[in-house]
């Protein structure tokens, strides 16, 4: 049997495979041109469509593409209206050596079930501003203090039995829990001030931490859902701010937190002090008033209980419920990051996240159908994405885990004890591959390709301290951010080489020295941001796999308009020079790729690139025009 036609069978959702009236916009009642990529030459003899209307199986013939000439491939393709919200599909095929099927997972001898078919949405309000956008994080106590006079006194309040304390920039923060009570004067109106520096390192795009009032400087213990915190400058810094980034292009999303509020929020002061009082039924009292329901046993965060229909007006129902109105005017914001997504509105017996999200969903595109509308969740959230909740997630599961995994080492975390678990083996190559397709495979491509992808956050260790301050290894990561299916966000301080061993640390503040910059890796992410914002391959194109060997991995993002191929070796030896099969990716002789940092071109000869060798670290090489 002949593998490598099996290797060059390829299809995804991008608008090179799917090809549709509405673009990424399908309507109910389009008909769309589903389309399966194979070698010319492959002992195919017959492709059938296979869908599921209305739960009855149904298989349409596909027929080969006579008006797309290729020397490398054929196109084979078929009609498929589209009649339902979700529509689920795979290929099977009748080859020479037999059956096989095709679905969002691979090639498969057995018959699939349905869970990783291939998937299109219709009538789904996809925020299409993101697909071109490369978002940056910013933890606002810690970026840049803009306005001195609004800051955090020494002893201005107590929270938790602590005080709150003043900080010089840049000063060492104290451990847990006086760390939480330790102010910078980070503020929105320094964002404001720096927003030539985003600009410069072409980031168009930022992601909030917490802005509402709250005690905390990392206000997810919010006071006030209605008010930006004083000390951040207060409403108006951020219609100012907003109205700013406009002029540039920019946009933005905020951090609301309706799993739990803090303990000094009136609500719940209220429902402490009098059981009868209307705020008593937000949350979750075993006995009043000392036991109640809180984020993981964290007493200062009381869980919110979405069994009140009151709270769900407040919070997303009503006309002028949080969720609602800072998408307004005068604020705008561009959508929300919904902290512990996975956890809301579930508690025991009471599982209502499902009712619950679908309100907010609707909440939110009634207020602006573009808003682009993410949840944090550590773990597989594909349930959450399949296009009734949310856009897309923290892709901590499905993209910066597996490559954590495979440039340092496997583990896993936990609330509770044991709360690190490690091992020793490094994690294979096809193991990276595997995740990264299975995540995939779990969720239709419209929201594949909007998953906010990351490598690290204000909860993690920086991604050089996960990478032991390897700078191959880190340039590797950052390339696969920024090529990778999805939209990227780099964590404030990443790009000039900040480091932070734990969540504490990586909030320490922004190094505004230029001095302590790692000049090189600034410029680095700004070759790849620039890129990542104008290749077309990398703004809407496929994704497949090219290689696969112990320490290197190769795929290509492909386009009607270039194709994209990335390389990457985590070391520690060299990849000797030689070819790299790309026939399999339908990529004709005499193509010219140049390769993004160095320059050098390379032609496609006899179905293989070839290659200069590659030490630790990775190369991109771009078709020419």
């Amino acid at each position: 049997m002949n593998s490598f036609y099996l290797s060059s069978i390829h299809h995804d959702g991008s608008k090179r495979y799917v090809i549709s009236p509405s673009g990424i916009n399908l309507q109910l009642g389009d008909e769309v041109t589903i389309r399966l990529r194979a070698a010319k030459g492959a002992p195919i003899e017959r492709i059938l469509l296979r869908t599921c209307p209305d739960g009855e199986q149904f298989f349409s013939e596909m027929q080969i593409d006579d008006t797309q000439e290729s020397p490398v491939c054929n196109w084979w393709q078929a009609k498929l209206r589209s009649t339902m919200p979700v529509t689920a599909y795979r290929f099977l095929l009748f080859t020479t050596d037999g059956i096989w099927w095709y679905n969002g997972s691979g090639l498969h001898r057995h018959v699939p079930t349905d869970a990783e078919d291939f998937r299109l949405l219709a009538d789904y309000a996809a925020p299409a501003w993101v697909q071109d956008s490369v978002f940056y994080q910013i933890f606002p106590d810690r970026f840049s203090d803009g306005d001195p006079s609004n800051n955090v006194k020494e002893g201005e309040f107590e929270y938790q039995g602590v005080k709150s304390q003043a900080r010089k920039w840049g000063e060492s923060q104290s451990s847990w829990p006086e760390a939480m009570v330790e102010f910078y004067g980070g503020d929105l109106t320094g964002v404001e001030q720096r927003l030539d520096y985003l600009t410069d390192l072409g980031v168009n795009a930022i992601y909030f931490n917490p802005i509402f009032t709250a005690l905390s400087n990392h206000r997810y213990d919010v006071v006030d859902y209605f008010n930006v915190d004083p000390h951040l400058g207060g409403d108006s810094a951020l219609i100012s701010l907003r109205q700013r980034m406009k002029e540039r292009g920019m946009r933005f999303i905020l951090d609301i937190v309706p799993n739990h509020s803090g303990v000094e929020h009136p609500w719940f002061k209220s429902a402490i002090e009098d059981s009868n009082s209307p705020t008593a039924e937000y949350f979750n009292f075993h006995s009043h008033p000392d036991e109640y329901e809180s984020w993981l046993g964290v007493r200062s965060l009381p869980k919110l209980n979405y069994r009140s229909q009151n709270l769900r007006e407040l919070v997303y129902a009503g006309a002028n419920s949080i969720f609602r109105y800072w998408l307004k005017e005068p604020f705008a914001a561009d959508g929300w990051r919904v902290d512990v997504a996975n956890m809301l509105a579930r508690h025991g017996k009471d599982q209502l996240e499902s009712e619950v999200w679908t309100g907010i969903r609707r909440a939110v595109k009634e207020e602006n159908p573009s808003a682009y509308l993410l949840g944090e969740n550590f773990f597989d959230s594909s349930s959450q994405l399949q296009g009734d909740h949310l856009d897309a997630s923290m892709n901590y599961f499905g993209f910066s885990n597996p490559i954590g995994f495979w440039l340092n080492r496997f583990e896993v975390n936990q609330h509770a004890t044991p709360h690190n678990v490690r091992s020793s083996v490094p994690w294979p190559t096809q193991a990276l591959v595997d995740s990264w397709q299975a995540s995939r495979a779990a969720i239709p491509w419209q929201i594949a390709r909007q998953q906010f992808n990351l490598l690290g956050s204000h909860d993690t260790p920086r991604i050089l301290n996960i990478l032991d301050q390897d700078p191959a290894r880190n340039r590797l990561a950052v390339a696969f951010l920024l090529t990778y299916v999805g939209v990227p966000c780099i964590y404030y301080g990443d790009e000039i080489g900040m480091s932070g061993k734990d969540g504490l640390e990586a909030r320490n503040c922004m190094i505004w020295d230029s001095t302590q910059w790692n000049i090189d890796l600034r410029i680095f992410y700004q070759t790849l941001i620039k890129l990542r914002r104008t290749s077309p391959a990398l703004i809407d194109g496929g994704f497949q796999t090219l290689l696969i060997e112990k320490n290197v991995l190769a795929y290509m993002r492909d386009s009607d308009d270039e194709q994209i191929i990335v390389i990457g070796n985590r070391g520690p030896e060299e990849y000797p020079a030689g070819v790299l099969p790309v026939d399999l990716g339908a990529i004709p002789d005499g193509r010219v790729f140049q390769e993004l940092f160095s320059k050098q071109t390379s032609i496609v000869v006899n179905g293989n690139l070839p290659l200069p060798s590659l030490p630790a670290g990775v190369q991109i090489w771009r078709s020419a025009a």
